[in-house]
């Protein structure tokens, strides 16, 4: 039995999650996740049981220091909701968390049990993966989902993969089994440079769910960030001769096959997001406040913070994933 009390009743709620781990190259997709609850404010309702789904072994708890007090922090996933303002309000339930060790089936089964009782019209799982993409030219973001009527309406894409899958492979077929309308978001990460964070793959997932949702997201500091990393990136590879011909190998496949893709939906997307971008509400104002709407925190957020790593060139092996 979820017990959900404390949450008020949502608007037009849509869930959207990330998962660390195999279908999160560069952190870019859990990044997107965490930027999203803390732009908005998110208010942590609920998590799941630890115990049920991760190994201690992989994902090690982490003890901290507070007021004096030694505390541990245990591995899960999370739930939090934000309230997106505007003209036409509507609520995020973000899921954040990491690939469970075990029991996927259930775990997926009880993040949909909390879909079902918040109303959720919408699930988006965003991901990450490696691939043969330049870091110079824009990040590709695929749109994937099982349901072809989906697909005709928000100009997506029907999944044909075939091979071994994730957590995000896994949680799409369960929303179709339960009837959810789902969608995928993947971002290809260059594999020559896959060290977390990845700011520019994060920003692009973010940039095709505003596309998605029809809402704007304010971005801080993520695009100077996507800027600084291109240049580093940049340097790395003036730095190696054969890192650079092989950079602008990559960069001729890819402006040669997306050629044809200069004009027409491209453009009109980026038009669109630029006059979103001119709304003259105030950065705040998609935030709730904390004593608007009610409070929805029920558990008090943990999470697990990563020093950012500087980007580097490397030659590790191309991961593959869904979708």
């Amino acid at each position: 039995m979820i017990e959900l009390e404390g949450v008020p009743e949502l608007i037009d709620p849509v869930m959207v999650a990330a998962f660390e781990g195999w279908n999160d190259a560069g952190d870019a997709a859990s990044t997107a996740v965490a930027h999203l609850d803390r732009e908005w404010k998110g208010e942590v309702f609920a998590a799941l049981d630890a115990e049920d789904y991760y190994d201690f072994q992989v994902n090690r708890p982490t003890v901290f220091m507070e007021a004096g007090v030694r505390k541990i922090t245990w591995p899960t996933t999370r739930l939090s909701v934000v309230r997106v303002g505007g003209e036409k309000p509507r609520d995020l339930v973000l899921v954040r968390g990491i690939e469970p060790s075990m029991r996927w089936r259930s775990f997926c089964n009880e993040l949909l049990g909390f879909a079902h009782e918040l109303g959720v019209e919408l699930v988006v799982i965003l991901g990450a993966l490696l691939g043969d993409t330049p870091h110079t030219r824009p990040v590709p973001i695929s749109g994937t989902t099982s349901d072809s009527d989906l697909a005709r309406r928000m100009d997506l894409e029907e999944t044909k993969y075939e091979g071994p899958t994730g957590i995000v492979g896994v949680l799409q077929e369960a929303c179709a089994h339960a009837g959810v309308p789902a969608v995928s978001l993947w971002a290809a990460v260059p594999h020559y440079v896959s060290q977390p964070p990845n700011p520019k793959a994060t920003l692009a997932l973010l940039n095709r769910l505003e596309d998605l949702l029809d809402l704007r997201i304010p971005l801080g500091e993520l695009p100077e960030d996507a800027r600084a990393w291109q240049l580093g990136v940049d340097q790395l590879a003036a730095e190696d001769s054969e890192v650079a011909e092989y950079v602008q190998t990559l960069e001729e496949a890819r402006d040669t096959a997306e050629l044809p893709e200069a004009s027409g939906e491209a453009i009109a997307r980026e038009f669109e997001r630029y006059l979103r971008r001119r709304d003259v509400s105030p950065p705040g104002g998609h935030a709730t406040d904390g004593g608007e709407g009610g409070s929805y925190r029920r558990d008090s957020p943990g999470g697990r913070p990563r020093p950012p790593k500087p980007p580097r060139t490397s030659g590790e092996d191309e991961d593959s994933t869904e979708d």
